[in-house]
């Protein structure tokens, strides 16, 4: 008996790399870099990590989170049969993207730390859907969520030190 290995879903593949290079992008315009007046005089906390430590996270988050969605819609072999983890998956993409919008574009502290909780809830129920399909495309996501939690750290620290 011959069985016919399922093909990957390209289109739905391209189109998910596509909205998260643009979500990658948005923070990276949006945050505008090292030249953030504003961001410069804000008290900020101990822990802080310097500008250059950001630069090298998000790129390597953003290939772990890719790589965790392309793993669920190859399991699911079409977006269709993986609807609700690759919704959340845009829709986290999308609250990422508006952090930094509140945080950075506006610069409304306590609306990018409600934009942060939403985000960080969205991502455990983003890695509770990739279980079912992955584990490993769940587990890939833990440096993320790590990173998303330092980032509440930070962000509420900022809301109430200034």
């Amino acid at each position: 008996m011959v069985t016919s290995a399922k093909a990957f879903p390209w289109g739905a593949g391209i189109l998910l790399l596509l909205a998260t290079v643009t979500a990658a992008a948005a923070g990276a315009v949006i945050s505008g870099g090292n030249s953030d007046p504003w961001y410069d005089a804000l008290n900020k906390p101990v822990l802080t990590p310097p500008d250059i430590l950001f630069v090298l996270v998000w790129p390597a988050l953003f290939v772990l989170m890719a790589a965790g969605a392309l793993l669920v819609l190859e399991r699911a072999g079409s977006f269709d049969r993986a609807v609700s983890p690759l919704g959340l998956y845009y829709t986290m993409l999308a609250f990422n993207a508006g952090w930094s919008l509140a945080f950075f574009g506006m610069n409304e502290v306590a609306l990018a730390l409600g934009v942060l909780v939403a985000l960080w809830l969205l991502i455990v129920a983003m890695m509770q859907d990739f279980w079912r399909y992955s584990h490993l495309a769940a587990l890939l996501q833990l440096p993320y969520l790590a990173w998303v939690s330092f980032a509440g750290y930070l962000n509420a620290f900022i809301l109430f030190a200034n």
